[in-house]
Parts: structure tokens; C-alpha cells; sequence
């Protein structure tokens, strides 16, 4: 068989052009929780000349996370780079299958899960990537115009319970929730970066991209005022297009080089995150409590 390509949250937006993407470079993994989606993406792939193969899963569900990675496991197939897309931006907080915080669950813990069941059987030399977010740097100009004010991480059990860090938080649910659970693909990469020095770690901030299905939580004016406008907005800095972002995220996944613990911007080139993520002490501390977390299910 081919290079396997394993790809989260494939059925829509840029997950879905990326899906296509990889498609080009091996048989594609397309983990999602739709299984009818999976199967409508599997078959445009199929219908272009390639392979693909679908695994069930709920990122917001550990065990769900745990049997996809067996399902994957047994398999027995020679995985090239694994490919950590799902994610989503609620507006109202929600609960996950184990009462935790849904977005933190979702974004943070599941992918987590899923990553640390599939180290131990990926090959040296294999790529492992986080869409993350630059919104988690309280820095971050274009963020902290809309509202953002960064990460507000106090530790893993706070955030599974939805709790950030006071004073100074943002004005909504949202505005907190989701730069405090993508903090943590972040994290988790510069730290993994460090710890398994065979495989190599990457995170991608893929560039404001209106009208995917990250924004399907917003009224229906706003997601297709959105689409509308999203051709002109990527002419602005810090903005791009589904298509656009696709093709550089990508690039990352099947770059052969032994770049680990880069985190790249919309455009593909190297960035910095917030001061606070690029401590190493705290990358360490988010992973060891997301772990002492995780290990209670």
C-alpha cells in the first residue's frame, strides 16, 4: 500500500480541500463523525483515481477518540503523517460524553487522546500536525481587535470544567473558550517536539478563512455574508481562502524535511506564538495535566 495520510475533520471547509489535497500523495484516512459525510467524501476521492479508507469518531469523546485509533492500529497500514484538523468554535458553552467542556474536549483533549494512541505505531521519520490558532497570543493584533484577549489557561481541569483565567478574560464564552483549547495543539507540539524526537511535530496557524464550517455556530446572515466576502478579504493580511490554506497545510503534512516543532503561519512560514506558549516549562505543564486528565477515563 501507499503512504496513509490521516486527516480529522475532513467532510467540510479546509479539512475538505485538504483531504482532496493529500489524496495526491497516498491513501487518505478520513476520520470524522459523520459516517454518511465520510463516505460522500471518500467517494470524490475515488472518483479522482485515489484510495481512501473512513474511521467513525467524535473528537469530543475520549473513548470514541480510543477505539478510532484501534480501528486505525489494526489497520496495519504504513501511516506517513497524521493530520490534526477537527476542531470547533461554539458560541454557547456544552458538555462532552465525559462532562467536560465541549470546545476544550473537542479541540484540545480528543486530538490529544488520538495522537498519544498513535505514537507508539507510527514510523520514525513520520509527520504530526495541530491546526492551531494564533488567537491564543493575547499579542496578536488583528485578535485582539475582534474581542480575543488570548489564552486564558489556568490548567487542564479548570478548562474541562470551563473555567479561564480572571481578571482580564473576554467579554463572551467563545472568546475564551476557543484560544484556551487551540493553545493546547500548540503546546503539545513544541512539547512532543522535545519528547519524540523520531516523529516530526508541526503546527499550523491556516489564516482567518470566513464562511467554513468552523463558524457554523453563527447565525445564517453571518455564514453567508462570510462566504460572500471571503474572496476579498483574502486579499488582506492574515486572511485566506479554503482553497488557499489547503494547499499550504498540505505541503506541511508531506514535507519530507526533518523540521519538527515549527509552528507556520497562514503562508507557510515559520511564527512565533504567545510569550507564555513558547515557555517550555509551560508547554511541559500543559501536556502533563492534559495526560494526569485524561488518564481518570
Amino acid at each position: 500500500m501507499t503512504d496513509a495520510w490521516i486527516i480529522t475533520g475532513p467532510t467540510s471547509g479546509i479539512g475538505h480541500r485538504t483531504a482532496l489535497r493529500l489524496a495526491k500523495h497516498g491513501t487518505v484516512v478520513l476520520v470524522g463523525r459523520d459516517q454518511s459525510k465520510l463516505d460522500g467524501v471518500k467517494g470524490e476521492i475515488e472518483t479522482g483515481g485515489g484510495t481512501a479508507l473512513t474511521v467513525v469518531a467524535d473528537f469530543s469523546d475520549i473513548a470514541s477518540v480510543r477505539r478510532a485509533a484501534d480501528e486505525i492500529i489494526a489497520m496495519d497500514i504504513p501511516i506517513a503523517g497524521l493530520l490534526n484538523n477537527a476542531g470547533i468554535s461554539p458560541n454557547e458553552p456544552s458538555t462532552s460524553a465525559q462532562g467536560w467542556d465541549l470546545a476544550f474536549a473537542t479541540n484540545h483533549l480528543g486530538p490529544f487522546a488520538f495522537t498519544e494512541a498513535l505514537i507508539p505505531h507510527l514510523p520514525d521519520g513520520a509527520n504530526v500536525v495541530f491546526i492551531v490558532s494564533a488567537v491564543e497570543d493575547p499579542d496578536r493584533k488583528i485578535a485582539v481587535r475582534v474581542g480575543y484577549r488570548g489564552s486564558r489557561y489556568i490548567s487542564a481541569e479548570a478548562a474541562a470544567r470551563g473555567e479561564w483565567m480572571s481578571p482580564g478574560e473576554a467579554a463572551t464564552y467563545n472568546l475564551n473558550a476557543y484560544p484556551t483549547s487551540k493553545q493546547g495543539g500548540l503546546a503539545t507540539v513544541l512539547s512532543f517536539a522535545r519528547e519524540f524526537p523520531r516523529l516530526h511535530f508541526r503546527a499550523i496557524e491556516p489564516g482567518v478563512t470566513p464562511g467554513t464550517n468552523l463558524s457554523r455556530d453563527s447565525s445564517r446572515a453571518v455564514q453567508v455574508t462570510a462566504k460572500v466576502l471571503s474572496p476579498v478579504l483574502a486579499l488582506f493580511p492574515y486572511f485566506t481562502t479554503a482553497g488557499r490554506a489547503a494547499k499550504m497545510i498540505t505541503g506541511v503534512t508531506t514535507d519530507r524535511s526533518s523540521a519538527s516543532g515549527i509552528y507556520y503561519d497562514e503562508k507557510g512560514n515559520p511564527m512565533s506564538g504567545s510569550r507564555q506558549v513558547s515557555d517550555p516549562a509551560y508547554q511541559d505543564r500543559y501536556v502533563a495535566e492534559s495526560r494526569q486528565l485524561l488518564s481518570t477515563v
